[in-house]
């Protein structure tokens, strides 16, 4: 069996983690979160080992607790850290998105990957969503024209948690717009160049040149806004509200069998979202 340990336990995103590891027949040994706000734990596993001190459950996993994989669900801003952490244990990481901030920070854990030989993999779930992977054979040595609108409205809790800390979360172009740009890279090609219209704690506007694509991006937490995840090429939507909660367990195989999303793979969209932080 395959074994786990996890931090971020109490996040929004931790549920669809415990799901997958629970559908590859893995077995979560550890988790750690600042909050003990995680019966969720029950649902999957109720003899998980729980702990909401970092240094215990370092301590334990170096003693006692023998795992394959750390599962990284913290907020954005510490991911690297952990990531680097995980790494000197000597074990392979799964960690949601973004991995990092900052292309710096990519680089530096690019260079512990190859001095440890572990390996960091990221969800990228939507390469592996059927329409679109059916839509990548079909692109052709054209220039499209593309719209990304994902609209996601939340309320004043936003601004005060950590995802409304740009330092923390990377803005929303980061901390939403990711998954969609690293689409539009993997669909349509390298980085021409960038432009950014506006680009506020609730909305971010502005457009890509790709090699094979013009795009537009709209995104937006406003309130005001009914949700939406889609491309539209050449005319044509392609909706994602969906996918985004159906394909961790297909991450997961992917990833238990050395296919995952890697470093090298992220690299292109944590670009994009830095240098539209910095513009």
């Amino acid at each position: 069996m395959i074994n786990f340990a996890l931090i971020g336990a109490a996040g929004y995103i931790a549920p669809r983690h415990l799901k997958a590891i629970k559908s590859v027949g893995g077995n979560l040994l550890a988790a750690y979160d600042i909050a003990d706000s995680v019966g969720v734990l029950d649902q999957y596993f109720p003899g998980c080992n729980f702990f909401t001190d970092e240094f215990e459950f370092y301590n334990r996993l170096l003693d006692d607790l023998h795992v394959d994989y750390m599962v990284i669900c913290s907020p954005n801003y510490l991911h690297e850290e952990h990531c680097r952490n995980a790494l000197k244990l000597g074990v392979d990481i799964i960690c949601e998105k973004p991995l990092v901030l900052t292309i710096n920070e990519l680089e530096q854990l690019q260079e512990l990957e190859h001095l440890t030989q572990k390996n960091i993999y990221t969800i990228l779930q939507l390469r592996l969503h059927p329409l679109l992977k059916q839509l990548k054979e079909e692109i052709k040595d054209k220039k499209y024209n593309v719209n990304i609108e994902y609209f996601t409205p939340r309320g004043n809790w936003y601004h005060a948690s950590w995802k409304g800390d740009v330092k923390k979360s990377g803005g929303i172009a980061t901390n939403i717009g990711i998954h969609l740009f690293d689409l539009a890279t993997w669909l349509f090609g390298e980085v021409i160049e960038i432009s950014v219209e506006k680009n506020t704690a609730t909305e971010s506007i502005g457009n890509l040149q790709l090699k094979n694509a013009d795009v537009n991006w709209h995104l937006s937490i406003e309130n005001e806004m009914m949700p939406k995840r889609q491309f539209i090429i050449d005319g044509k939507t392609y909706e994602f509200t969906e996918a985004f909660s159906d394909l961790h367990t297909i991450s997961y195989e992917h990833i238990l069998n050395k296919k995952g999303f890697t470093t090298v793979d992220v690299k292109p969209s944590i670009d994009i979202v830095e240098r539209i932080r910095n513009l």
